[in-house]
């Protein structure tokens, strides 16, 4: 079944509308941050609750408010034999 609007997902999930905005819209996160989210390494200010507020559309801006040049480095684990 296809959905076409935040309305018809919601319904068909049965969550609220608000909630279904939200999470789309971090669809619009740039690339490296969710990279460093999945990966956990995210700054401890980029809560659901600091992502649920409205935030800038343009990756720059998006970096420039979270700092991402600031998120941790992946760390390399050495594996020994």
């Amino acid at each position: 079944m296809s959905t076409s609007s935040i309305r018809a997902i919601a319904e068909q999930e049965r969550i609220d509308e608000s909630y279904v905005a939200k999470v789309l819209r971090l669809t619009l996160l740039a690339p490296d941050i969710i990279e460093a989210i999945l990966d956990d390494r995210q700054p401890d200010i980029m809560t659901w609750r600091e992502l649920a507020k409205p935030f800038p559309m343009e990756w720059p801006k998006q970096r420039e408010v979270w700092g991402s040049g600031d998120f941790p480095t992946q760390q390399t684990v050495a594996v020994h034999d």
